[in-house]
């Protein structure tokens, strides 16, 4: 996928209907998300057990825009391979997960898929300042990772803004993952984020039956990111 600092919109199918990922994978995709965003947790580096490389590959076959894999998994290196292999096209691990980011950001490549490099709220932004040359994305948090639903931290604001200047012309992208929604989507676009992550303000309202609220609401977070976007 060539880069570009368009606004991006990637739904979390964390907050999807379990039972029906297929449909629901379709259903946002129709309605205008750019990405899909795969929550994978481990129960040990956050507190919630969510997916594996089974269920990555499962959905990969409908997922036709691009599939970004968030790991809050520790350690991150023995999966890298499996959720390459089961269809990701951007692997995210997060700087607090083990002590050799770079090693892991290089296996990551080797597989062939884009690296993405993620800090928890309470990280600050320098650093990721040595790893800008070895990745493709990095991810703000903007919550605690563990569970979708949360309140934004605001803090997270700066950190974006500090991210996105020390990034300057390198092809990555700055991701932001936690409460965003209409209201906060104008700050963290203003502050240098791309690639905006939505669970519940994207899939609240709707079903795979009822998918309209879908697109009303990826429609809304875009609208409220790019009328400030710089």
């Amino acid at each position: 996928m060539p880069f570009d600092r368009s606004i991006k919109i990637a739904p979390s199918i964390l907050s999807a209907d379990f039972a029906d990922f297929g449909r629901e994978i379709a259903a946002i995709e129709a309605q205008g998300a750019d990405w899909v965003h795969v929550d994978v947790m481990d129960g040990h580096f956050v507190p919630n057990l969510t997916f594996g490389p089974p269920l990555v590959r499962a959905i990969r076959k409908h997922v036709t825009t691009f599939m970004d894999v968030h790991l809050m998994i520790a350690p991150v290196d023995p999966f890298v391979e499996a959720f390459a292999e089961a269809g990701a096209d951007l692997i995210c691990a997060h700087v607090e997960a083990g002590p050799h980011i770079h090693r892991t950001l290089q296996a990551i490549r080797a597989t062939g898929c884009k690296a993405g490099v993620a800090l928890n709220p309470g990280t600050p932004a320098a650093v990721v300042e040595p790893l800008l040359d070895h990745c493709d994305m990095v991810l703000v948090m903007t919550v605690n990772p563990g569970f979708g639903g949360q309140n934004f931290i605001h803090s997270g604001i700066g950190k974006i803004r500090t991210i996105r200047a020390m990034i300057g012309d390198r092809p990555v992208h700055v991701q932001v993952d936690g409460g965003v929604t209409p209201e906060t989507a104008p700050l963290v676009a203003r502050a240098g984020a791309d690639v905006l992550v939505a669970g519940s303000a994207v899939f609240r309202g709707g079903s795979v039956e009822t998918p309209g609220p879908y697109g009303e609401n990826i429609r809304a977070i875009r609208a409220a990111a790019e009328g400030t976007y710089v």
